[in-house]
């Protein structure tokens, strides 16, 4: 499998940003989640190629959102990458990183806009860039978020996803925010 460059992900971001500020802004968090991702790859057995790429790629769909859910995002960014070729390994970063997964029955429990599915990391790679990704938020402005903090907020999906979390923060710690919000300027909360 071909991974793509770093280069080649920055010029997708480019080419499928509605305009220069969701640009900045989403390409900014996917090198974030990536920087955040790259901590945890000491004595893991992963692809780190593959999870760099991933993790530059996870969130492309959120820029084919329209007025939709944003929890769309996933399964927009898996199809634009699979309309552009990408194999099923790259496409499913997008897809399955949402919250700390969704399940078959979340989608239908909670009535949710996107195909009936389990939206959930298979594979090292694919779960330690969705691990990544809940200590980032592009919320305005954009912040880290403790792994405390992350632990109180997905409260609110159901004491399973609280499960979830906390093994994905046995499994490898929280990653260190300190330097990375002294190099952006964002708030760790």
């Amino acid at each position: 499998m071909q991974v793509p460059t770093d280069g080649e992900i920055r010029a997708l971001h480019r080419a499928y940003a509605p305009d220069r500020a969701a640009f900045e802004i989403v390409y900014e968090h996917c090198r974030l989640v990536c920087a955040l991702a790259e901590q945890f790859f000491a004595g893991l057995d992963i692809d780190t190629d593959l999870v760099r790429a991933g993790a530059l790629l996870h969130d492309i769909g959120v820029h084919r959102l329209d007025s939709s859910a944003y929890v769309r995002h996933g399964v927009l960014g898996h199809e634009l990458l699979a309309s552009l070729g990408f194999p099923v390994e790259i496409c499913r970063f997008a897809s399955c990183h949402t919250g700390v997964g969704i399940t078959r029955d979340d989608v239908v429990r909670q009535a949710l806009p996107i195909p009936v599915d389990d939206y959930l990391p298979r594979t090292p790679e694919e779960e330690l860039v969705l691990y990544a990704d809940k200590f980032h938020s592009k919320r305005t402005p954009p912040v880290f978020v403790s792994g405390d903090t992350y632990a109180e907020e997905v409260a609110r999906f159901g004491p399973d996803k609280v499960l979830r979390f906390g093994a994905l923060r046995d499994r490898y710690g929280d990653p260190s925010l300190d330097a990375l919000s002294k190099a952006t300027g964002y708030a760790v909360i």
